[in-house]
């Protein structure tokens, strides 16, 4: 029998666009659409995707694993005073777990999916690696860094070579509506932003008010409920200071405050990470010289990291950076390879 590939399809032109060029190289393809939460449904549209393009789509219900491995771990996460990357989570729990379980069930022997990203073997050390895609402003390979080797294997990203004006190009030639639709921003299951109200629609809870602290341990004034505050934020604090504009520099949940500071004390060189995920080798061997990403959207930047333990990490730039964030996933590379990721537990004060 002919193996299909199940192509991972959001109703968007990036999962479109890879459909196609798998198509183009003469695969058999089955599309997929995950549908994640209440209102979430992007079927409609890869359906028509899929039937343009002439293979048979399929909507799986997944809500109830999103629910309980990606909002219930990021609802936890917030509660702790951290601010987790759910997208990351997503990727390694549902479109490269449980979907691509569902599609090896269905008789797939591969899942694409439209990020940005490349992936190769290496023949010396028997591993699968994930590099950045050709054009750094569109690289995903942040998101991607917690995948296992049993992921990488399965996983094709057909638009790791490509620019995003290629791939609509691409699209539109084909005649795909979606050739121009907007990328889609934030977090799918708030899509307005607003993490504060979303938490307390999930959970039910009221988060109560407590105190804004200065590193001196003075009080500033009242914050509104800890879910409602992230490291780095400015926005919305609601409290002045005759010395210039605070920042939150660390939610404390154990005394429900959050600490601020100025621009300055949100700056720190080093930090802590746990659940270390290898791709690029199965162990770091003493301090390496690599290069990191503490956030998705920022540039990798030189460090020195050494393994602490079985999935624990220390790692120190050679320059301080800003709003390093417990909860957020460390992105280690060594050139244009991803060498692995990890959780990110917290930045240690020089």
């Amino acid at each position: 029998m002919d193996h299909m590939t199940a192509a991972a399809m959001s109703g968007g032109v990036d999962s479109s666009a890879a459909a196609l060029l798998l198509l183009r190289e003469g695969r058999s393809l089955l599309g997929l659409t995950l549908r994640l939460f209440d209102g979430g449904e992007g079927g409609t549209e890869a359906a028509a995707a899929a039937a343009h393009l002439g293979f048979p789509h399929r909507t799986l219900d997944m809500r109830r694993e999103f629910e309980s491995r990606v909002v219930q771990p990021f609802a936890a996460e917030y509660e702790r005073g951290r601010t987790p990357n759910p997208c990351v989570l997503c990727n390694r729990a549902i479109k490269f777990g449980a979907l691509l379980q569902k599609a090896e069930e269905l008789g797939c022997d591969a899942l694409a999916t439209g990020h940005y990203a490349q992936k190769s073997y290496d023949a010396g050390s028997g591993r699968w690696l994930l590099k950045k895609a050709a054009h750094p402003d569109k690289d995903q390979s942040y998101v991607l860094a917690m995948l296992t080797q049993a992921q990488l294997s399965r996983a094709l990203f057909p638009l790791g070579g490509l620019s995003k004006e290629e791939v609509r190009a691409i699209a539109a030639e084909a005649g795909l509506s979606n050739a121009q639709k907007g990328d889609s921003q934030d977090i799918c299951f708030i899509p307005d932003g607003d993490y504060g109200a979303f938490l307390r629609r999930y959970t039910g809870r009221n988060y109560p008010a407590g105190p804004y602290l200065d590193e001196a341990g003075r009080e500033l004034g009242r914050h509104t409920g800890l879910v409602d505050y992230t490291v780095g934020q400015r926005r919305g604090l609601g409290v002045s200071s005759t010395s210039g504009r605070l920042y939150v520099k660390e939610i404390c949940p154990e005394g429900n405050a959050v600490v601020l500071s100025d621009n300055e004390g949100l700056f720190t060189r080093t930090l802590e990470a746990k659940d270390l995920n290898l791709i690029a080798c199965s162990r770091l061997d003493g301090p390496l010289r690599l290069r990191a990403r503490v956030r998705y959207r920022m540039a990798e930047q030189p460090c020195a990291v050494e393994q602490t333990g079985e999935e624990t990490i220390r790692l120190t730039f050679d320059q301080p950076q800003r709003a390093i964030t417990p909860g957020q996933t460390v992105a280690l590379y060594d050139g244009d390879a991803v060498v692995g990721g990890a959780v990110i537990e917290r930045s240690i004060p020089d």
